[in-house]
């Protein structure tokens, strides 16, 4: 069967450019660099598909948007299905939704990246090398300090997930201690492998001199990152977030930057996506910020696409693969 299918929000138009693209020869393809918002928006410019493959959240397709695309088919999910479709509403409208999988390397590596960029203050220096300012990291005496090395600080991961799990042996092998906190399950794991298992989440926010949020976005997860939780982070401390934004509670992380505890930040998801560039964040001198490049590469958008692709050929042959929606 011949789709019509349509890829959203490709920022960079990288995937028509991919080797595992080739998969969709024979179907009709639109790719979308840009994104819109809104239902009627979306509405108008997904009208004519019969499928649509996601990169990750970029789109959200809630109900009302659901029911105003008659001819929609198929969703084929790059990665796992978080949240950003009405899955109920898919099922009812007979819209079925194949979802792929996802390697934890690239977002670790990068959360790593941050961390060194970060303790070390590179990107600062750099950006102050360019103006002409030699050994600077900030016009602001506040934060024009030296970096520190990561040997013998301690590192706090929260979540002991595939992500979580290989910084806990970054940290390790950086020299580092490594505290552990999250589920019951995941503190047991931590201290059967050598980790320090935290004993309340007020001894991690207090003890870390770094910590990473490593969780999925889920109704028990929102905002648990609270106010109070970052309060009690050393001023010299670096919170990283890499998993998403809506984990810390809204407008928490900007006061608490402000306030000096922590003292910085190191950012690669936000509340509100692409993130304008007039954001406070962005004007903050204690803070690194990425534009939500945590599987942003190569390898991982080969992995990702691939899958969603196949998935989406499988459709087309009448043999559905990877599907989420729940039987009846």
């Amino acid at each position: 069967m011949l789709m019509k299918i349509a890829i959203l929000d490709d920022y960079q138009d990288c995937v028509r450019h991919l080797d595992c693209f080739r998969l969709l020869t024979g179907h009709e393809v639109r790719v979308f660099t840009d994104s819109v918002s809104g239902v009627a928006q979306l509405a108008a410019r997904l009208d004519d598909f019969a499928a649509l493959v996601l990169i990750r959240e970029r789109t959200s397709l809630p109900a009302p948007l659901l029911k105003q695309l008659p001819r929609l088919k198929l969703i084929s999910q790059t990665g796992k299905v978080s949240g950003h479709i009405d899955v109920a509403a898919a099922t009812a409208l007979g819209v079925t939704i194949v979802e792929g999988v996802g390697d934890p390397t690239s977002t670790a590596e990068l959360a790593w990246s941050l961390i060194m960029a970060s303790a070390r203050r590179i990107p600062q220096y750099m950006s102050h090398l360019k103006q002409g300012h030699w050994q600077t990291a900030s016009q602001t005496p506040q934060y024009n300090t030296l970096g520190t090395v990561l040997k013998g600080k301690t590192l706090g991961v929260w979540g002991l997930g595939r992500i979580g799990g290989l910084m806990t042996h970054y940290g390790k092998a950086f020299g580092m201690k490594v505290m552990v906190w999250g589920s019951e399950a995941s503190r047991k794991k931590a201290a059967a492998d050598g980790f320090i298992a935290a004993a309340s989440k007020e001894q991690f926010f207090a003890e870390c001199d770094v910590i990473s949020v490593h969780l999925r976005l889920n109704d028990a997860t929102q905002g648990c990152v609270t106010a109070a939780d970052l309060a009690l982070m050393k001023p010299t401390a670096l919170f990283v977030n890499t998993s998403r934004a809506e984990l810390v509670a809204h407008g928490a992380l900007e006061n608490a930057l402000i306030s000096g505890r922590p003292g910085w930040a190191a950012l690669d998801v936000f509340e509100s996506e692409p993130l304008p560039a007039d954001a406070k964040l962005l004007r903050m001198d204690n803070v690194l910020a990425t534009p939500h490049l945590g599987y942003v590469e190569q390898n991982s958008y080969e992995l990702y696409f691939r899958i969603a692709f196949q998935n989406v050929v499988a459709f087309a042959n009448g043999t559905p693969q990877n599907v989420l929606n729940p039987k009846s």
